[in-house]
């Protein structure tokens, strides 16, 4: 299952401005407000769940090590 990842207005504009900076900066290429826009489509339907699965598995892991640390505790108490 795909959640899509909604950003607003304001957030795909600034998006696409940092985009289109950083490659007319880093590269001297020339690049449209279009292409940024288009560059940020592709990320954030391709690109960002991988991040985001990254991060649900490391808060997975997190949350299993405390609920792991509550049961020990548990164990201590009850002997």
């Amino acid at each position: 299952m795909t959640i899509p990842f909604e950003l607003t207005n304001e957030e795909k504009e600034e998006m696409t401005k940092m985009i289109h900076e950083y490659i007319q900066a880093e590269h001297s290429e020339h690049f449209g407000n279009l292409e940024a826009m288009l560059l940020l489509d592709f990320f954030t339907e391709n690109i960002a769940p991988i991040f985001y699965n990254m991060g649900i598995t490391d808060s997975h892991a997190y949350m299993t090590e405390k609920l792991d640390d509550i049961f020990e505790i548990e164990k201590v108490i009850s002997r």
